[in-house]
């Protein structure tokens, strides 16, 4: 096979492929073993069809042009890797010449992998927020821990906000009950925002065995339509807090005092800003990074995917939401070329520990075993998807710990000392 490659832009190339006739050999082969094993032919079992046999009452046009069909993605994947390319997109083939028993001539349009230089890691500095916790956060804190073991006491007197409630709900739309729409004593705390839109504020000012009627968006419906809300209230309750003394600390946590309970809320809360630290300085040197390196960005690509997402939502024609979309594709797309290329840079592989480790905190998240997670990823054809994942945080992991990270008072900050430690490491 001979193979060449044109530049036509930053972003996009034109490969020229001649194949011998000799190489082609294999692919003709499968294509009469192919075309044998599906054609009816009386006096022949499938599969035992002579070539002379297919040839007849096939043509040797139509095995030609199963062979090409099989060929053209070998000889284009061999041309990409021999000129070391690395094709996005679709490709677009144009056949030139088909001569039988002779050559087989191809050319391929296709975007690819533009190059760009990275900076030098080692020479940049990242600012970050200082770890300061302070007395109200730490308030809060306690306070949130109050209200889990706060009791709920029923009092006679309208809803206000903070207040805690017991409801019954019915979602009605032109008058007739939605399916699921009912919904019995619930506990509901006003003003938390937590249910239907509109809801806080009609509880606000109601008493015990009083309702309100009111319209609301419910799921499923379109943008701007709105359902009606039967809203009864059966209870108003108020939240007693527990006293806050050390029988508090004994009764909400392993402490025996209020003070050694307040200093391990203040460890932990100075332990969570800190790994903040960490995502902060990850996110500037992205930020760094996008501003910094100029990419090319390949427009076939952008173009269709940008298509495919329309065409799948049917707003094909909307043209405000297409600029929305292309904004986000172009962004997204950059930062995978991005990430790529500091995964080829720092020459990143990743191991079986590693993605078995990633595979168990994406199950705990989506509330799923490892194997299930697995197998769902599998069925979704989404392995090299999450490998290619895992490869591109470690490589930009790699990348920041080259890079100097200090606080705003000029503290260095040291973000391996922020890493979790495997049980190995810890020993």
């Amino acid at each position: 096979m001979k193979s060449s490659v044109e530049k036509i832009n930053e972003t996009s190339v034109r490969i020229n492929v001649e194949v011998s006739w000799d190489e082609l050999q294999p692919h003709l082969s499968n294509a009469y073993d192919a075309i044998s094993a599906r054609v009816n032919i009386p006096g022949f079992r499938k599969g035992k069809v002579p070539k002379a046999m297919i040839d007849q009452r096939v043509g040797r046009a139509g095995v030609l042009d199963e062979m090409v069909s099989a060929a053209l993605p070998f000889f284009y994947q061999q041309a990409s890797m021999e000129n070391k390319l690395k094709p996005l997109g679709r490709p677009v083939v144009d056949v030139k010449e088909l001569v039988d028993n002779e050559k087989f001539v191809f050319d391929v349009e296709v975007d690819v992998r533009p190059e760009f230089s990275l900076p030098n890691f080692s020479e940049m500095t990242l600012e970050v927020d200082d770890v300061v916790v302070s007395e109200t956060e730490i308030q809060d804190q306690i306070d949130g821990l109050r209200a889990r073991f706060g009791t709920l006491t029923a009092v006679e007197k309208v809803v206000e906000k903070g207040d805690f409630v017991l409801l019954d709900l019915v979602a009605t739309i032109n008058g007739e009950e939605i399916e699921g729409g009912v919904a019995r004593d619930i506990s509901y705390e006003v003003g938390s925002s937590s249910m239907i839109e509109g809801l806080d504020e009609a509880l606000i000012g109601l008493s015990a065995g009083e309702n309100k009627d009111f319209k609301a968006p419910l799921v499923g419906m379109a943008e701007g339509e709105t359902g009606d809300i039967a809203a009864t209230v059966k209870a108003v309750k108020r939240r007693d807090l527990p006293e806050l003394n050390d029988e508090f600390a004994k009764l909400s946590s392993e402490f025996e005092t209020l003070a050694e309970l307040t200093a391990d809320i203040t460890t932990r809360m100075e332990r969570f800003k800190a790994m903040e630290q960490g995502s902060h300085a990850r996110d500037l040197l992205m930020e760094k990074l996008n501003a910094s390196v100029n990419i090319p960005i390949p427009t076939k690509i952008i173009e269709q995917e940008v298509h495919d997402h329309l065409e799948k939502e049917g707003r094909l024609e909307d043209e405000e939401h297409r600029k929305e979309v292309t904004d986000q594709t172009v962004e997204s797309l950059k930062q995978e070329l991005l990430l790529d290329a500091i995964v080829e840079a720092e020459q990143v592989t990743v191991n079986e520990g590693e993605l078995t480790e990633y595979i168990v905190r994406a199950a705990a998240r989506y509330q799923v075993s490892p194997d299930q997670f697995i197998k769902e990823i599998s069925e979704a054809g989404q392995i090299n998807t999450v490998v290619a994942e895992v490869t591109r945080a470690k490589a930009l992991a790699g990348a920041l710990a080259r890079a100097k990270v200090v606080t705003k008072s000029g503290k260095v900050v040291d973000l391996e000392a922020l890493r979790p430690q495997t049980p190995a490491e810890a020993e």
